[in-house]
């Protein structure tokens, strides 16, 4: 009897990223890919439309803003540097105020959060464009707000889920995470399989 071997299929996607190392990539539901960059920051993404890039400086200072008011709704919130920075790496973390410019959401004590470390901006073609703030994750990668990818880099391209620009939970005046609520989630990327890119 002749057994047929199936070759597993790889739950490994390889794509091409321009410019950068490769993308690592976790845990999204909607598996419709779009075309995605990540930027370090603004001035990068309008450098890059000026070479003539994917996007227009006017995408990359929407997407910007976009990042930037996800990042004050949506980071990740701890009720001490410490833990911030058990979570994001040492010098990654500022108070409330820090991270977002604004006042704390109030009421809730001291409270820190990672510092915004680029963004990442997707689906701009047909005109709806979706961005999601990138923060270090402690590894010496980077994560999105919820916490459901992660990057090797900041900069770079790729085709990613459309899931992964969904708009995260508010973390605005809930409860700022403790080291036992990290640790009960198992801190960044253990809560889903991660996928590597290639580039």
């Amino acid at each position: 009897m002749t057994k047929h071997f199936r070759p597993k299929r790889s739950r490994y996607v390889t794509l091409t990223i321009m410019g950068a190392a490769a993308f690592a990539l976790a845990g999204c539901k909607d598996d419709s890919q779009v075309d995605a960059q990540a930027f370090p920051d603004l001035a990068s993404c309008e450098q890059a439309a000026g070479a003539g890039g994917e996007f227009t400086a006017e995408q990359c200072r929407t997407a910007f803003a976009q990042a930037q008011e996800l990042n004050v709704e949506s980071a990740p919130r701890y009720d001490s540097l410490q833990v911030c920075e058990e979570e994001h790496g040492a010098g990654n973390c500022g108070s409330e105020e820090q991270a977002t410019g604004q006042q704390s959401s109030g009421g809730m004590g001291s409270i820190f959060m990672p510092l915004l470390a680029g963004y990442l901006i997707g689906n701009m073609l047909g005109g709806r464009g979706s961005a999601q703030p990138l923060y270090r994750n402690g590894q010496g990668g980077y994560t999105n707000a919820d916490r459901s990818a992660t990057f090797s880099t900041n900069n770079g391209k790729a085709k990613l889920n459309q899931g992964l620009f969904k708009k995260p939970a508010s973390t605005i005046g809930k409860a700022p995470m403790t080291k036992a609520t990290a640790v009960s989630r198992g801190g960044f990327g253990s809560s889903a399989t991660t996928r590597s890119f290639g580039g």
